[in-house]
């Protein structure tokens, strides 16, 4: 089987969080079936100027309309899928089975299929109806990581807090990288 990945990319803020993650699954080589909701494609370009003719060869964008697509199938593999950032909408059909787009029919071939399903929430504050979204996302086998990155290795920037995020993203499909020193303890 091939190294690819799904990448979901939708509207939430952080567009950066999913440039990141395809940059560096890109340059190792990695496929990238990339879908984006197309509000996630319009903040991408305002929050990063990235367009989706800017994208490495190796990134294969599926048009998030196209139900016909590979990825709506579970006979085609990959080793799993990341919605980076996932806006509570699309957590929200993420949670409820709704699959009347590509983005949230990959999700739910991908957990049918018992892949790695890693949801990255990029909103906050959430409201009771978020956090059982999440729970119910959960219980179904995905795994929740909010956009929170952690502070022990010194961060010098707004990049090196993004490749923290971006590498415990990684860390879950056991993709081996270095974005961040990892904690030793002390």
């Amino acid at each position: 089987m091939s190294k690819n990945l799904v990448v979901g990319l939708t509207g939430a803020s952080g567009s950066i969080y999913a440039q990141t993650l395809i940059n560096v699954l890109a340059g190792m080589d990695w496929q990238v079936e990339l879908v984006m909701s197309p509000t996630g494609e319009q903040i991408l370009t305002y929050e990063t100027g990235i367009t989706r003719t800017s994208f490495p060869e190796n990134v294969h964008i599926h048009e998030n309309t196209n139900l016909f697509s590979a990825l709506a199938s579970g006979s085609y593999r990959t080793q799993g899928m990341v919605v980076i950032p996932c806006s509570m909408n699309t957590l929200g059909l993420m949670a409820t089975g709704t699959g009347e787009h590509l983005l949230a029919r990959a999700a739910q071939v991908t957990l049918k299929e018992r892949r790695p399903l890693v949801v990255v929430p990029r909103e906050m504050p959430y409201n009771i109806i978020h956090l059982e979204n999440m729970l119910r996302l959960a219980r179904a086998g995905a795994t929740i990581m909010p956009a929170s990155p952690g502070f022990y290795h010194h961060p010098k920037g707004i990049q090196d807090l993004v490749n923290h995020v971006v590498g415990r993203v990684l860390d879950q499909f056991g993709i081996e990288h270095t974005l961040f020193e990892r904690w030793s303890g002390q």
